[in-house]
């Protein structure tokens, strides 16, 4: 964990981005379902969890909002969180 900035807020030294999550960097396999696609991605997120990530990278241009979308179903599903 890390101090971030000079605030008293700890973050995982490692994040996960998620502008894949949103779609940026997909090759379009129009032979996958999307809610695939989704669902690999928060069972990602839900694996970052496991593994201690408390800190994400999202912009509202990952997938016009997808990216944010999914992490906020990821993390309410989350019970830790």
């Amino acid at each position: 964990m890390r101090r971030l900035g000079r605030s008293n807020i700890q973050v995982s030294a490692l994040g996960l981005g998620t502008a894949r999550v949103g779609g940026i960097g997909w090759s379009l396999d129009y032979s996958r379902d999307l809610s695939v696609q989704h669902g690999e991605s928060i069972r990602a997120i839900h694996r970052a969890l496991d593994l201690g990530v408390n800190y994400f990278d999202s912009a509202d241009e990952y997938g016009a909002g997808v990216a944010e979308s999914l992490l906020g179903r990821a993390l309410a599903g989350a019970s830790r969180w």
